[in-house]
């Protein structure tokens, strides 16, 4: 019994050295386990951080627009404000920051000398809402040959033809894609007689000269064309004059070459025929429309309304796609560096999101974004170009403008 005590006995002195209790306290011995030091978070590394300028020029407008046609004063701006919270939002997971310098030049301003002086400040990137003659001197200068340029509120052919310059990027669509894009449609309908209408000012003959390029590139016949030259006051009215005018001509549409907008919204309705009227008025070829929703746009309207109060405009949508673009190039490079910004951006695997339907990219011969043209009224959306049919052999976008073969501008990157 004894040596059974004893067996005992030593088992619970073994047990409590093992467990830390003293047999005469009863107190715990063991040396707790020091407290988990909680260690420093990681410091957060300092995000890249990218400047973005944007540049625009008070315009002067025509004093023979109606009161109601008032312009919006931040046309561009906006787009871009929103296209840099956008970046930001993914920056907070890149390290990667966005911020915009704005500046907006009274209508005598020195755009040449805002310019340089934000090139000395280190900006590389250059959101621009400015009259041709104005891009064009840009691109020209020394101070503009490390820069991009994102054009934001032209539309002419020349900029993506012989005037093309290697540091100009073109978020609009060309007056050849907007004219390609209602051929297609006026094609498809088989409405294929057009009297032309144009205005004097030099962009409406250019417009017109876009038209006849497109009628005859997808086989619309122009069977009338007309200058329109006719002031209207008390003597002369829309209803006597614009009946006489479209007299004695048998088209199917009524073509329109009015971009500054005097004349052309006088002649639906006043036609001396019932004809559809398209153009520059009635079923217009445009980047944007507020009426469009599909593919998501509905989100970037509502999240655009919400911040500038106002419908995103073409030139909203054109700066929005700017600053995305650098964004999503930034992105993928890992990297805010100019040289690899710019590389990935005018390679072939550069894809942009547009809420059109399609990945969006830059032609690498003229620097055009491709984007499919929508084809709209004033509160109606009507159809998407490239219109169901027309193909082509390497990219459907590239069904809208100067092709390859065709264009005279031949950038090399």
């Amino acid at each position: 019994m004894n040596s059974v005590r004893k067996t005992i006995l030593l088992g619970l002195l073994c047990l409590m050295y093992a467990t830390g209790i003293d047999a005469n306290t009863k107190k715990s011995t063991r040396l707790e386990k020091p407290s988990l030091v909680e260690s420093p978070k990681p410091i957060q590394s300092i995000p890249d951080k990218l400047s973005i300028a944007f540049l625009s020029q008070e315009k002067s407008y025509s004093p023979v627009l109606p009161y109601f046609l008032s312009p919006s004063g931040d046309a561009g701006l906006q787009g871009a404000l929103l296209g840099i919270a956008d970046n930001n939002t993914t920056g907070k997971f890149t390290g990667q920051s966005y911020q915009l310098k704005t500046t907006q030049l009274p209508s005598d301003g020195d755009v040449n000398g805002a310019f340089k002086q934000l090139v000395a400040e280190g900006i590389r990137h250059f959101i621009i809402n400015l009259p041709i003659e104005n891009l064009t001197s840009l691109a020209k200068l020394p101070e503009a040959s490390q820069v991009l340029i994102y054009d934001v509120g032209s539309s002419d052919d020349r900029l993506r033809g012989e005037d093309c310059s290697a540091n100009l990027l073109h978020l609009l669509p060309s007056r050849a894609m907007r004219t390609d894009a209602l051929m297609q449609y006026l094609s498809k309908k088989r409405w294929q007689k057009i009297f032309l209408v144009t205005g004097s000012d030099e962009a409406d003959k250019m417009y017109a000269s876009a038209v006849k390029r497109s009628a005859q590139r997808f086989g619309v016949k122009i069977v009338a064309e007309k200058l329109w030259q006719f002031s209207i006051d008390d003597h002369r009215t829309p209803e006597s004059e614009i009946p006489v005018f479209t007299q004695g001509v048998d088209y199917d549409v009524l073509l329109i070459a009015d971009e500054s907008g005097i004349f052309g919204d006088l002649l639906p309705f006043r036609t001396w025929q019932a004809r559809p009227v398209a153009g520059t008025q009635g079923l217009v070829p445009t980047a944007w429309h507020f009426t469009h929703e599909s593919w998501g746009a509905l989100q970037l309207q509502k999240r655009f309304r919400d911040q500038a109060k106002r419908w995103m405009s073409e030139q909203d949508y054109a700066a929005w796609l700017a600053v995305r673009a650098i964004g999503e190039s930034a992105s993928r490079v890992k990297s805010t560096d100019f040289d690899k910004i710019k590389g990935f951006m005018l390679s072939g695997e550069f894809a942009l999101a547009g809420f059109k339907g399609v990945p969006l990219s830059f032609r690498p011969w003229d620097h055009q974004l491709r984007q499919p043209v929508l084809l709209s009224t004033d509160r109606s959306l009507v159809a998407v170009a490239p219109i169901e049919g027309f193909l082509h052999q390497k990219n459907e976008l590239d069904t809208l403008g100067y092709d390859q073969q065709e264009s005279q501008c031949h950038i090399n990157n």
